[in-house]
């Protein structure tokens, strides 16, 4: 699961394209239900999830042990039924975390591009997200790229403007609470 954090970010496009292309170990049976995902918006979607995955999954993981087994215990003895214990105590406990990864997968899947040009391509109107618009902006104009950056930096931000008034446990956020 973790991965996707160590894999340099055009090997997890090659890596992408050597599951799903055409020629790939999942890519002929896609094709036969008459799916193609290299070089399409799902793909995009596809490799954003995949480097962005990890970060939500961690920080949901932590969320959920840090939920104390004897609160979840005590509903139970309650007379709470397992649905209610995960509706009512076990998810809003965990929130946080959930939360925190959620934000954190978004910020790592925002800035993506080595597997994204990989796996989707840079097609302008159709898989060129705003990291792959500087790249190719900047080879043409100075201004268009600092304007689409200026965008990403805002984004980056937000998030952790967010992060940070959410004030999330510091043990799930990845950032120091600065307390």
């Amino acid at each position: 699961m973790d991965l996707p954090i160590v894999l340099p970010p055009s090997v997890a496009g090659l890596a992408l394209l050597f599951a799903y292309g055409r020629n790939g170990i999942a890519g002929e049976s896609l094709e036969l239900l008459g799916v193609t995902l290299p070089f399409t918006t799902l793909a995009v979607i596809v490799a954003r999830v995949f480097v962005g995955s990890p970060f939500y999954i961690r920080a949901a993981r932590a969320g959920f042990h840090a939920v104390t087994p004897e609160v979840e215990e005590a509903a139970r003895v309650d007379g709470a039924s397992e649905s209610t214990v995960l509706g009512h105590i076990t998810l809003p406990l965990a929130a946080p975390a959930i939360g925190a990864g959620l934000v954190l997968a978004w910020a790592r899947a925002l800035g993506e591009f080595g597997a994204t040009i990989l796996f989707a391509g840079n097609l302008a109107g159709r898989t060129q997200t705003l990291p792959l618009l500087v790249y190719s902006e900047f080879q043409d104009s100075l201004e268009a790229a600092m304007a689409a950056a200026t965008i990403l930096v805002l984004a980056a931000l937000g998030v952790l403007i967010t992060v940070r008034v959410m004030r999330w446990p510091s043990g799930v956020s990845w950032f120091s609470s600065g307390s």
